[in-house]
């Protein structure tokens, strides 16, 4: 391997894991123990803190510095960045929010420490403006983030919809955002079966520093898996609709988490929906883009829909 590809590769591993051991690091590049060490020497220079330890469990970790790595970033720009990550990974802009966490994760492993102060001060002083979905502590994200990234273990109390709270040791897989939240897939070690955590619901989480080996998780990807997880849960609000149209029309109209239209003759459908929030399943029924009947609704669904029908004629009432 080129030398400067070698160190590019050697950068990437120590970015992934928080501890590797010399030897993991020389099979995995191919190089003796010695190529090994120079090319740590290297990344120091170019302004990577590399740290060293000896001993039975000893190896190399990238830890966070005096200084910024060569990014081309100043300290202004860093903080910039890091709370604009921030703001994004909460739900600001839509279509980011994982992307977001990512990178910021990778931002605050190599954060200087007086940095890190400011970036948590900004965050500190700074409201956002509420929006549809549960506020997710950004730290929280970024505990899960980094124990995703590197494989590790990770110990949390989580609260279940009835309000009972438990203590969770879990390897966690992915962080998805699925329309305004957040879920954690993981596997469950004290359960031994893969499961889907609601960020939202889960406190002090802390990684124990046990390094496990990936799982195969039973889907195609972490996204596939949540929305399985979700489809195959009860919810206590639920709708069945008929809408105008085939289903290869109304497909791409419905959100996926609202289910699938299916077909019922004469150029309808029938859709089977639920939620776990009564306001956001009525409010989702009025924005669907399509001719729509309500076949089957609980008596407080129809309550609500019936109010917001009232406020939308006392909106557009003529003065």
């Amino acid at each position: 391997m080129d030398p400067t590809a070698r160190i590019l590769r050697l950068l990437s591993l120590l970015q992934t894991y928080r501890h590797w051991s010399g030897d993991e690091l020389a099979q995995r590049l191919a190089v003796s123990p010695r190529t090994l060490r120079r090319d740590v020497e290297r990344l120091r220079e170019l302004g990577y803190p590399v740290l060293t330890s000896r001993g039975t469990y000893g190896g190399y970790q990238l830890a966070a510095g005096t200084r910024i790595p060569p990014l081309l970033l100043d300290d202004e720009e860093a903080v910039a960045i890091a709370v604009g990550l921030r703001t994004a990974a909460n739900g600001s802009v839509a279509g980011i929010e994982e992307t977001s966490v990512r990178a910021l994760a990778k931002l605050q492993q190599v954060l200087p420490t007086r940095l890190r102060r400011r970036v948590e001060a900004l965050a500190v002083a700074t409201e956002a403006v509420a929006g549809y979905g549960e506020s997710v502590d950004p730290d929280v994200l970024l505990t899960i983030a980094q124990a995703c990234r590197g494989s590790e273990q990770l110990r949390f109390h989580y609260t279940a919809t009835d309000g009972s709270e438990t203590s969770r040791l879990v390897e966690p897989h992915r962080l998805v955002s699925r329309y305004r939240r957040w879920y954690v897939v993981a596997w469950d070690v004290d359960r031994g079966a893969w499961r889907t955590f609601r960020v939202d619901r889960v406190t002090r989480p802390f990684a124990n520093g046990v390094r496990v080996p990936p799982r195969e998780l039973p889907a195609e990807d972490a996204a596939s898996f949540v929305a399985a997880a979700l489809r195959s849960r009860p919810q206590p609000f639920t709708a069945v609709l008929r809408l105008r149209g085939t289903a290869d029309e109304l497909r791409d109209r419905v959100p996926g988490w609202m289910g699938e239209p299916v077909p019922d003759g004469g150029g309808t459908c029938l859709l089977r929906t639920g939620a776990d929030n009564l306001e956001w399943l009525a409010l989702s029924l009025t924005r669907l883009d399509a001719d729509v009947e309500l076949v089957e609704g609980s008596p407080d669904l129809v309550a609500e829909l019936n109010r917001l029908r009232t406020r939308a004629e006392q909106l557009t009432a003529a003065p």
